[in-house]
C-alpha cells in the first residue's frame, strides 16, 4: 500500500490573514501539483484581486454573484475591483449559481427545495466554503474556461482550498474532490 502525506490548515477562526494563508497554501499545492487554473469566489472583488495578483500567469477564474443575488440589477463586484482583476490577467464569471439557480426560486415561491439545494445543503456539512468551491468551479467548467480533463485549484470563501478534477453541471457526479488544502475547523 502506498501513499502521500499532505498538509491541510484548518482554521480556527476568521482572522485577517486567513485570506492570505489560503492563497500561500494554494500557491504552493498549485507548483508542486502542476495546476496551471485557479477558481476562486470573490463578492466585491477583493479576494479576486488579491488572487490575480498572486497568481499573475495562471488562468485565474473569479467567479462572483450574479446580477440580482442581492437586489435587482444590482452586484457587488466594484468597477474598481472588476479593472485590477482584468488588469491583472484575472478573468470574471458572473453567471448563475450551478447549485441554486431555478430551484431557489422554486423554494422562494413554494417553499420546497429542488434536487440542487439538497446537493448544496449537503455540500454545506463540510462548510459553506466547500460547497462554494465545488459550486465555482461547475459554473467555470460550464462556461468553458477550465477544462474538465484537468485539475483545478479551486478557493470558495476565504478558508477553503481544493484540488478537484471539474466536471460540467450535466455531469456532476463526475467531479472529484481530490485534496483538501484548507478548510475550517467547523
Amino acid at each position: 500500500m502506498s501513499f502521500e502525506e499532505e498538509k491541510t490548515i484548518y482554521f480556527s477562526e476568521r482572522e485577517p490573514t486567513s485570506l492570505d494563508r489560503t492563497l500561500e497554501r494554494v500557491k504552493e499545492g498549485a507548483e508542486k501539483l502542476g495546476i496551471k487554473s485557479i477558481v476562486v469566489a470573490s463578492t466585491s472583488g477583493e479576494t479576486g484581486v488579491k488572487a490575480s495578483e498572486m497568481f499573475k500567469g495562471y488562468n485565474v477564474v473569479i467567479v462572483t454573484h450574479h446580477f440580482g443575488f442581492c437586489e435587482p440589477n444590482s452586484i457587488e463586484l466594484t468597477e474598481e475591483n472588476r479593472k485590477r482583476i482584468l488588469a491583472n490577467g484575472g478573468k470574471i464569471l458572473t453567471t448563475t449559481h450551478a447549485l441554486g439557480g431555478i430551484g431557489r426560486a422554486v423554494r422562494r415561491k413554494f417553499d420546497t427545495m429542488q434536487v440542487d439545494e439538497i446537493i448544496a445543503n449537503t455540500l454545506r456539512i463540510f462548510g459553506e466554503g466547500m460547497k462554494v468551491a465545488i459550486e465555482i468551479a461547475l459554473m467555470a467548467a460550464d462556461s468553458g474556461l477550465i477544462r474538465t480533463d484537468k485539475d483545478v485549484i479551486s478557493v470558495g470563501k476565504w478558508d477553503t482550498a481544493i484540488v478537484l478534477r471539474p466536471a460540467n453541471v450535466r455531469d456532476f457526479f463526475d467531479l472529484r474532490v481530490k485534496e483538501v488544502l484548507c478548510k475550517p475547523r467547523l
